[in-house]
């Protein structure tokens, strides 16, 4: 896809306009998000996404609406196990709910910044070294194993060391100050950060972690960095409103692991045989769609039915 840099123009004033929108005028000031306001905002990302997607068909054609929404649904399966982190990142800080929003809101913008790097550099090392798709497939099949057999020790596996190193560079308050990342301590009046920055910082570590498991499932669909980076980015802004659509309900789907690795697997032996196997895009497009809802519906069956 030849992209016009109006294309890259539109679609970053669009996310930034509704970002705007969102925290200037929707979440001025601090407070809960409840449930149906947070399924409105996913709607709203999920309706944005499948009208960009639209655009594309007329402008580029149907292939290329397709790879993108392929890419969209991958990332935004991909998401709702993030979800599992950030709720483990907020327990772990006891990080009130009103506050959460404000802390998903700056992480998503430090998140449009590290994804973009991260593709740039993945279609720059595949465009250079052809057998770094080898590389690349290899690490979405490892992430399929990990799934199957982690429980959430992503967090607890970095959470120390990482704690340790922030404490040597800046010293953390023991409470909170309202939204503020940084405080003052009212004895000393040394510069503290509070637990809010340092929860946002883990969120922003556990996005870059994510991504290098997501981001070679992409490259595995397209080579088309616009496709992906816009496919990656529609569901990092939705992220924040699914998370809070979803953060009591995410631990009940139990079978949601089990389809992230299924279809892990299917793009990374997608990606290792593309020179003896072509996998038309609306059968990926199929697989994913179709292994994701048996997933997430067989968890819903499971826990209506009590076992």
């Amino acid at each position: 896809m030849r992209t016009s840099p109006w294309f890259w123009i539109g679609f970053h004033a669009l996310i930034f306009g509704v970002l705007a929108l969102d925290l200037g005028v929707f979440h001025r000031r601090a407070r809960v998000v409840r449930a149906r306001e947070a399924a409105i905002w996913t709607a709203v990302w999920v309706a944005l996404a499948l009208g960009f997607a639209g655009v594309i068909a007329v402008v580029e054609g149907t292939p290329s609406m397709l790879t993108f929404l392929t890419g969209y649904v991958i990332e935004e399966s991909l998401s709702i196990d993030n979800i599992f982190v950030i709720v483990l990142v907020f327990g772990y800080f006891r990080i009130p709910a009103e506050y959460q929003h404000w802390v998903l809101f700056w992480g998503v913008l430090g998140a449009l910044a590290m994804r973009g790097a991260a593709i740039a550099t993945g279609g720059f090392i595949l465009g250079r070294f052809t057998w770094a798709t080898y590389i690349f497939g290899a690490i979405v099949l490892a992430t399929a194993v990990r799934l199957l057999v982690r429980r959430d020790e992503g967090f607890a596996g970095v959470r120390g060391p990482v704690l340790r190193a922030l404490q040597r560079v800046l010293p953390v308050s023991a409470t909170l100050d309202g939204q503020r990342f940084l405080t003052r301590e009212p004895t000393t009046g040394r510069r503290v950060a509070t637990p809010l920055l340092f929860s946002l910082l883990m969120v922003e570590l556990m996005d870059v972690l994510f991504a290098v498991d997501s981001i070679p499932a992409i490259f595995a669909i397209t080579r088309d960095t616009f496709l992906i980076y816009t496919s990656n980015i529609f569901a990092v802004v939705g992220l924040r409103s699914l998370y809070f659509l979803l953060t009591d309900a995410v631990r009940r789907f139990r079978y949601l692991r089990v389809g992230l690795a299924v279809v892990l697997t299917f793009v990374g032996l997608k990606m290792i045989l593309a020179g003896v196997i072509e996998v038309p895009t609306v059968i990926s497009l199929a697989v994913v769609a179709t292994v994701m809802s048996i997933s997430i519906g067989a968890s819903v069956a499971r826990t209506e039915g009590g076992a």
